[in-house]
Protein backbone atom coordinates (compact mmCIF):
# COMPACT_ATOMS: atom_id res chain seq x y z
CA UNK A 1 0.00 0.00 0.00
CA UNK A 2 1.06 3.14 -1.13
CA UNK A 3 1.51 6.27 1.88
CA UNK A 4 1.84 8.76 -1.10
CA UNK A 5 -1.04 11.29 -0.01
CA UNK A 6 -3.76 12.58 -3.07
CA UNK A 7 -3.22 15.83 -4.48
CA UNK A 8 -6.30 18.08 -4.18
CA UNK A 9 -7.49 17.44 -7.70
CA UNK A 10 -7.31 13.69 -7.42
CA UNK A 11 -9.30 14.15 -3.78
CA UNK A 12 -11.90 15.35 -5.59
CA UNK A 13 -12.13 13.66 -8.68
CA UNK A 14 -11.95 10.20 -6.42
CA UNK A 15 -14.65 11.92 -4.47
CA UNK A 16 -17.04 13.15 -7.41
CA UNK A 17 -16.54 9.71 -8.85
CA UNK A 18 -18.11 8.25 -5.51
CA UNK A 19 -21.02 10.72 -5.69
CA UNK A 20 -22.16 10.10 -9.51
CA UNK A 21 -22.25 6.24 -8.21
CA UNK A 22 -23.14 4.30 -11.75
CA UNK A 23 -23.04 7.56 -13.80
CA UNK A 24 -19.73 8.34 -13.35
CA UNK A 25 -18.41 9.31 -16.41
CA UNK A 26 -16.47 12.14 -17.50
CA UNK A 27 -19.30 14.60 -18.25
CA UNK A 28 -21.22 14.31 -14.96
CA UNK A 29 -17.89 13.61 -12.73
CA UNK A 30 -16.55 17.50 -14.17
CA UNK A 31 -19.83 18.75 -13.53
CA UNK A 32 -19.85 17.64 -9.84
CA UNK A 33 -16.55 18.93 -9.28
CA UNK A 34 -17.36 22.71 -10.95
CA UNK A 35 -20.32 22.36 -8.65
CA UNK A 36 -18.83 22.09 -5.81
CA UNK A 37 -15.82 23.87 -6.45
CA UNK A 38 -16.97 26.84 -8.09
CA UNK A 39 -14.09 26.37 -11.07
CA UNK A 40 -13.91 25.07 -14.42
CA UNK A 41 -12.28 22.04 -15.02
CA UNK A 42 -10.43 21.13 -18.37
CA UNK A 43 -12.07 17.51 -20.14
CA UNK A 44 -7.79 17.46 -20.96
CA UNK A 45 -6.98 18.13 -17.01
CA UNK A 46 -10.28 15.33 -15.56
CA UNK A 47 -9.04 12.87 -18.10
CA UNK A 48 -5.08 12.93 -17.65
CA UNK A 49 -5.91 12.68 -13.86
CA UNK A 50 -8.28 9.68 -14.16
CA UNK A 51 -5.25 7.90 -16.55
CA UNK A 52 -2.67 8.39 -14.19
CA UNK A 53 -4.84 7.28 -10.84
CA UNK A 54 -5.86 4.28 -12.97
CA UNK A 55 -1.92 3.80 -13.20
CA UNK A 56 -1.70 3.92 -9.59
CA UNK A 57 -4.41 1.50 -9.11
CA UNK A 58 -7.09 3.90 -7.68
CA UNK A 59 -9.51 4.06 -10.28
CA UNK A 60 -10.75 1.20 -12.66
CA UNK A 61 -13.14 1.50 -15.84
CA UNK A 62 -15.58 0.15 -17.99
CA UNK A 63 -16.95 0.48 -21.39
CA UNK A 64 -20.69 1.21 -21.59
CA UNK A 65 -22.53 -0.16 -24.12
CA UNK A 66 -22.21 2.12 -27.86
CA UNK A 67 -25.35 3.90 -28.75
CA UNK A 68 -26.39 6.70 -31.90
CA UNK A 69 -26.63 9.58 -29.41
CA UNK A 70 -23.12 9.55 -28.67
CA UNK A 71 -21.97 8.62 -32.13
CA UNK A 72 -21.53 5.32 -31.50
CA UNK A 73 -18.84 5.35 -29.41
CA UNK A 74 -18.79 3.40 -25.95
CA UNK A 75 -19.03 5.37 -22.80
CA UNK A 76 -16.07 5.17 -20.27
CA UNK A 77 -17.49 4.49 -16.83
CA UNK A 78 -15.14 4.97 -13.88
CA UNK A 79 -15.46 3.38 -10.01
CA UNK A 80 -12.78 4.01 -7.27
CA UNK A 81 -11.12 0.95 -6.24
CA UNK A 82 -10.43 -0.62 -3.00
CA UNK A 83 -6.88 1.14 -2.92
CA UNK A 84 -8.38 4.38 -4.31
CA UNK A 85 -11.01 4.11 -1.24
CA UNK A 86 -7.95 3.44 0.86
CA UNK A 87 -6.01 6.42 -0.64
CA UNK A 88 -9.30 8.89 0.34
CA UNK A 89 -9.41 7.26 3.91
CA UNK A 90 -5.44 7.89 4.57
CA UNK A 91 -5.91 11.62 2.90
CA UNK A 92 -8.89 12.58 4.76
CA UNK A 93 -7.22 11.25 8.13
CA UNK A 94 -3.79 13.56 7.69
CA UNK A 95 -5.89 16.81 6.82
CA UNK A 96 -8.23 16.33 9.79
CA UNK A 97 -5.23 15.49 11.89
CA UNK A 98 -3.72 18.70 10.61
CA UNK A 99 -6.73 20.66 11.15
CA UNK A 100 -7.85 19.51 14.37
CA UNK A 101 -7.95 22.08 16.88
CA UNK A 102 -7.68 25.14 14.49
CA UNK A 103 -11.24 25.93 13.89
CA UNK A 104 -10.82 29.08 15.95
CA UNK A 105 -7.49 30.10 13.64
CA UNK A 106 -8.78 29.48 10.64
CA UNK A 107 -11.72 31.23 11.40
CA UNK A 108 -10.13 34.63 12.70
CA UNK A 109 -8.49 34.50 9.48
CA UNK A 110 -11.40 34.67 6.96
Amino acid sequence: MSTDLLGEFERLVLLAVLQCGDDAYALPVRRVIESATDRSVSRGALYRTLDRMGDKGLVAFRFEQADETRGGNPRKVFSVTPEGTAALRRSHRVVAELSAGLEDVLEAQA
